[in-house]
């Protein structure tokens, strides 16, 4: 018999153990994420454990998404590029979809979604027309890991070093979030709360690495990264004004794929982007292959797939007024907000 419960604080290390062993566990898979959110945006996590003879038999992380502004959702993983069931067999992964959909019934949602293919099952759209994922392999040696860049783009990190930009870990996220907070309003994107970058360093600790890069010590640019088996994700960036003049973006990816490589990490991943955007493009210049995302939706209400993203053209007039607003203003009014775009 698979009995299906929600996670407990004692269960946290046996479900990263499980997470970190499953061919399809990703570092948004993990028991931390519950807390961040929980803790950073005040969204009630789900996470659904089976367990079969005392063992853990798989896995589901949803969080509970609850805005005035956009939807009701239950989404696996909510503010991450990942999610969905892992699970040890079949009748275990349709154990957990049968238990989130009944999660889904009683929450009374709009729509219940996975950040991974859908189950072959009725009720189930998938959409793999938005976003595209970034992988490729890295080497141990730098020079070899320069040369797979593509001349155009390694002729601006070379700028950047003949700049003597000079990349350094931060302990802590200030200098980062100044950068980020500037970076989000500048695109018209309300900025999450420092408290939550904050979070993610706490409860990831070396997993979670803060990269600032300097100009004669002044920060142009930083990146928050995450850690998962042999892969480095550069997640979260930002970076000042002057960066553009400087390649300090383009140095900064360096920066991380050089000291990913040499630590021994084998696979750089830039995250997904939305098609038809300049973060698609900056990482296909990379030389990096774009792979479509595949997502899964359980609509409740409605039959139209949710368009909860900036290429909308409904959200436009929004992005057009926030780039106008203040950075100070930006940063105080953006973290209400943002809660609600997970």
């Amino acid at each position: 018999m698979t009995a299906i419960r929600e996670l407990t604080d004692a269960d946290r290390s046996r479900w990263d153990e499980f997470v970190q062993r499953m061919p399809g566990g990703s570092f948004f898979h993990r028991a931390g994420w519950a807390e961040v959110i929980r803790r950073g945006f005040g969204h009630r996590p789900h996470y659904l454990l089976a367990e079969r003879d005392g063992e853990i038999a798989g896995v589901l992380p949803l969080i509970h998404l609850k805005s005035t502004l956009f939807a009701n959702a239950l989404i696996s993983t909510a503010f991450c590029v990942g999610g969905g069931p892992l699970a040890e067999d079949e009748a275990t992964r349709a154990a957990l979809d049968e238990a989130a959909i009944r999660l889904a019934d009683r929450l009374d949602v709009d729509f219940l979604e996975y950040r991974c293919p859908p189950p072959r099952s009725p009720g189930w759209q998938s959409r793999s027309d938005l976003y595209c994922g970034f992988v490729r392999e890295i080497d141990a040696d730098p020079e070899r890991n320069l040369l797979a860049i593509p001349r155009k783009q390694r002729a601006e990190v070379r700028k950047g070093m003949k700049h003597g930009l000079v990349g350094r870990l931060d302990d802590g996220v200030d200098r980062f979030y100044d950068l980020f907070a500037s970076n989000a309003r500048h695109h018209g994107t309300p900025v999450f709360g420092k408290r939550y970058f904050a979070l993610l360093k706490q409860v990831f600790g070396p997993d979670c690495e803060v990269l600032i890069v300097e100009k004669d010590g002044r920060p142009t640019s930083g990146v928050m990264s995450f850690y998962f088996r042999d892969q480095v994700l550069p997640y979260y960036a930002g970076s000042s004004a002057e960066s553009r003049a400087l390649s300090a973006h383009e140095f900064m990816y360096w920066d991380v794929m050089r000291r990913a490589g040499e630590r021994g990490v084998r696979h750089f991943d830039f995250g997904r982007s939305k098609v038809g955007t300049g973060s698609f493009d900056f990482k296909k210049n990379w030389g990096f292959e774009p792979a479509p995302l595949t997502y899964g939706y359980r609509l409740r209400r409605g039959d139209r797939l949710p368009e909860f993203n900036p290429t909308n053209p409904k959200y436009r007039l929004f992005i057009a007024l926030w780039r106008r607003l203040p950075l100070g203003l930006s940063k105080a009014m953006g973290p209400w907000i943002a809660r609600s775009l997970g």
